[in-house]
């Protein structure tokens, strides 16, 4: 099956050296960048779980770093707030992760895995393609963040306050995503013809 370089993989350096110092600079960028993101919230009246920018962050972190180096930079954001860093957007802590938001912040694993392998596979190039890849890697948030919430408060309540409030938003997000990275992929070329590449 052929696998194409994500955006953070055309930068990345050909020396061993260079390219590990790299990938580890991206991943702790990246899950810093989560954490920002996560600060970027409003919290609903109706629901323990607060809008913010950091699926967002998620989906884009995965889909431009690619799978691995995508859930690595996930795992260090989770490691960073049950650490006590206050990059969670309800507090931090280990009480976080088995509070309402918890299994959002599992999903999040699941869905830089998912938008980071399938941009590998050129998902990320075409704004219908883009669309896909982002819907799958939130279902994922979805499924797991659900299934904790659904736990903690019955099924039905789970889905009034932690999905119904919360689909334009995704929307928009995912219609953002569909924008930039084609985008950033045309640019891309664009440069590179520029240089006779």
């Amino acid at each position: 099956m052929l696998m194409n370089p994500t955006m953070a993989g055309v930068f990345r350096p050909c020396r061993k050296i260079y390219a590990g110092f790299y990938d580890i600079s991206l991943i702790i960028v990246g899950s810093l960048l989560i954490g920002l993101c996560a600060q970027i919230k409003v919290w609903l009246p109706i629901s323990p779980v607060p809008v913010t920018l950091q699926t967002f962050a998620v989906l884009m972190i995965g889909a431009v770093l690619g799978p691995r180096r995508g859930s690595l930079c996930v795992l260090a954001y989770i490691i960073e707030g049950a650490a006590g860093l206050p990059v969670f957007a309800a507090g931090a802590g280990l009480a976080v992760l088995s509070g309402p938001t918890g299994g959002y912040l599992v999903g999040f694993l699941a869905a830089a895995y998912i938008t980071g392998y399938l941009a590998k596979k050129g998902w990320d190039r075409q704004v219908g393609t883009t669309v896909l890849a982002m819907l799958l890697g939130n279902l994922s948030i979805y499924a797991f963040g659900l299934f904790w919430l659904s736990c903690l408060i019955g099924a039905k309540k789970a889905l009034v306050v932690g999905l119904y409030p919360f689909i334009v938003g995704d929307c928009l997000k995912i219609a953002l995503a569909a924008v930039v990275l084609p985008s950033g992929w045309k640019l891309l070329r664009k440069v590179n013809s520029k240089k006779g590449y």
